[in-house]
């Protein structure tokens, strides 16, 4: 009688431990991170007797997760991927309107001021004219140092997101550390802390949106968390410190580091695959620092182009003057690394702003010699490496010239330097005055009357800020093939130069500075007479040049290691190429988002399928244990009846 009550009351026991893990699946069917709970039961074995084993009902063993740690570790890591493609592309919108096209867009300012020449052209005299051109120039600086500035804000926008999502990091880490005590301390019971592990599991799936980790579990149930290839963020009970440390060149800019026995170890950038962390410094180091460089190219390049034909020609002051400066940039700028352990200090300039290109560039000391590597696809410059005799003397780079002003480096010294990082957000119209508009020539053609050639000025300006305006120069053919003799007068008449040459269709002819190109065909005695230009408001010969510059290839040219010239582009051309460049980023960066966002979705489906709460399965459940238990009920009910019968047949 004893074994059949025995039988009920564990049947019992074990039914209301099942329906209650099928009430607590119920009640957290809908909280996140929580795995389906279930009792495991198992028979008690059987008791020998002569007529056989008699079974002694059931033992429950434990209770259960579903959980399966593939499915877990996958789902983590895809949502780590979707984080940090939504984060990239969320960064790269906010960049892409920097780069605007319409009206408002670089590329817009950049043709009203060229077309703003065009009215100076057609009257150089006019000072309201003269002014537009000013006004435009002012809008354009503006517009150069709003998009840097821009620029700027995203970058203090990356930094404050990187140091909030570090120290949600830590403290996520520092839970999962503590989760990890209390699960050793209960791992010797036999039984798996279930509730314990699901907050863990949830906690490492929040770390990976952040930054993607490397789960190892231990022997005693903790789990440890790994960034970087190997650096620990989480060991045993112990939870490290991730800091948002300064960048090693630029303060501007954070870069990763795991803090481990007091040491700040940086965590290497391309060691971090996912997590929104890792979409910040994908943006910071590559998006944000193209976009900027590409920003700095144009500004150096126009302004450059600006500059220099505006030296080549005279202004309407009394006396005229060589034309000044209408626009400065920001200048080059080395930053050496924090580590260097030398004094050595590296100077750069730009001496070609038609083959500024849109990088920085990092020069390596190892002891000997120098390398000179452009960071935008990290390859050694041409020549490289130098050795430190010609880095005293100066190197002629790729537009640049770099040089070693003083000090001694240390092998494995690293200097950085940005080239055109800084032009945009400092340029500036430095010309005020309308009249420092240099739109005259300084020189003017004229031809003989009894020239029976058709020769006419096609272009006619300097070549030379230094030309001597003090000179004449006069030509006079000797055939009709284009032979002719020249000489230079200064103004006693006093022949300074003389000598012989031949003119070909589409050459110019240079001398003195000065450049003459002519339509048409000269004959035999025909003559030309360059002379100083007088009367400057009334020529337009380089206001016409300065007007057709949006026609001349000077942004980003390049000279190949086999000498080949790879043409640069106009600015217009050049602005619709960073727009282009941004513009692909961004379509790239939307189209992995939508991808990644998907299969991590699926691949949390996976998981919820098989450790979350199916409601429709637990309610069957749910009245399959209510009857089992009812069953087991009944079994006690009969024993308490066949021992009640027994005791009455017992007392008669």
């Amino acid at each position: 009688m004893s074994s059949l009550m025995g039988l009920g009351t564990r049947a019992m026991f074990a039914n209301m431990a099942t329906l209650q893990s099928i009430g607590n699946n119920i009640a957290n069917a809908n909280t996140k991170g929580y795995s389906r709970q279930e009792t495991q039961l198992e028979t008690a074995g059987g008791q020998f007797t002569g007529a056989g084993f008699f079974g002694q009902g059931v033992n429950i063993t434990t209770i259960s997760r579903s959980y399966d740690r593939f499915l877990t570790t996958q789902s983590a890591a895809a949502q780590s991927v979707a984080s940090y493609d939504a984060t990239r592309a969320s960064q790269l919108k906010q960049l892409e309107n920097v780069f605007t096209l319409g009206e408002k867009g670089l590329g817009q300012a950049a043709s009203q001021l060229l077309n703003a020449f065009v009215d100076v052209a057609n009257n150089p005299g006019d000072t309201s004219a003269r002014q537009v051109v000013l006004t435009r120039a002012q809008e354009l600086s503006a517009r150069f140092k709003a998009a840097g500035e821009q620029l700027d804000s995203l970058q203090g926008g990356v930094s404050l997101d990187m140091k909030t999502s570090v120290k949600t990091v830590n403290s996520l880490a520092q839970q999962v550390a503590g989760l990890n005590k209390q699960i050793s301390a209960l791992n010797g019971t036999a039984h798996s802390p279930n509730d314990l592990l699901d907050q863990r599991d949830q906690l490492v799936a929040q770390i990976s949106s952040y930054i993607n980790v490397t789960t190892i579990p231990a022997s005693d149930g903790s789990v440890g968390l790994f960034v970087g290839g190997g650096m620990s963020l989480v060991l045993g009970a112990n939870a490290n410190t991730l800091k948002a440390a300064t960048d090693p060149y630029d303060p501007a800019k954070l870069q990763l580091a795991l803090q481990e026995g007091g040491v700040d170890r940086l965590v290497p950038g391309d060691a971090i695959s996912g997590g929104s962390i890792a979409g910040l410094m994908k943006f910071q180091n590559e998006d944000l620092t193209d976009a900027r460089n590409l920003l700095g190219q144009m500004a150096v390049a126009i302004s450059g182009a600006l500059n220099q034909q505006q030296a080549l020609g005279l202004d309407l002051g009394t006396p005229a003057s060589m034309g000044s400066a209408l626009f400065a940039v920001g200048a080059p700028k080395t930053l050496p690394a924090n580590s260097n352990a030398g004094n050595a200090s590296i100077g750069v300039t730009i001496s070609d702003f038609t083959h500024a290109q849109a990088s920085d560039y990092e020069v390596r000391y190892d002891g000997s010699n120098y390398s000179i590597v452009r960071l935008s696809d990290d390859k050694p410059v041409t020549g490289s490496p130098f050795s430190g005799a010609d880095l005293a003397a100066g190197i002629d780079v790729e537009g640049l010239t770099i040089q070693l002003n003083a000090g001694t480096p240390a092998a494995g010294d690293r200097f950085l330097l940005q080239t055109v990082t800084n032009a945009a957000q400092d340029m500036r119209t430095v010309l005020t005055d309308p009249k420092g508009l240099a739109a005259a020539s300084p020189v003017s053609a004229s031809f003989g009357v009894t020239n029976t050639g058709t020769a006419t000025v096609a272009s006619l300006g300097a070549v030379d800020p230094s030309i001597d305006r003090t000179l004449t120069a006069n030509f006079s053919f000797t055939s009709d093939n284009g032979d002719y003799n020249w000489e230079t007068v200064d103004a006693s008449g006093t022949v300074t130069a003389s000598g012989t040459g031949t003119w070909t269709p589409g050459s110019p002819i240079s001398l003195n500075g000065f450049e003459l190109k002519l339509n048409g065909v000269p004959k035999n005695n025909d003559t030309i007479s360059v002379k100083p230009t007088i009367a400057t408001s009334a020529n337009n010969g380089n206001a016409l040049a300065l007007a057709n510059l949006d026609k001349v290839a000077f942004v980003g040219a390049e000279t190949l290691a086999d000498g080949t010239l790879v043409p640069g582009k106009s600015i217009t051309d050049a602005y619709a190429s960073a727009v282009s460049n941004i513009g692909v980023r961004v379509q790239s960066a939307n189209s992995a988002s939508n991808i990644s966002s998907s299969f991590a979705a699926a691949a949390e489906s996976a998981r919820v399928n098989k450790a979350g709460v199916n409601l429709d399965e637990e309610a069957a459940r749910l009245i399959q244990f209510q009857q089992a238990y009812q069953a087991s009920a009944k079994v006690l009910q009969v024993a308490q009846t066949l021992f009640d019968t027994l005791l009455q047949a017992a007392g008669q």
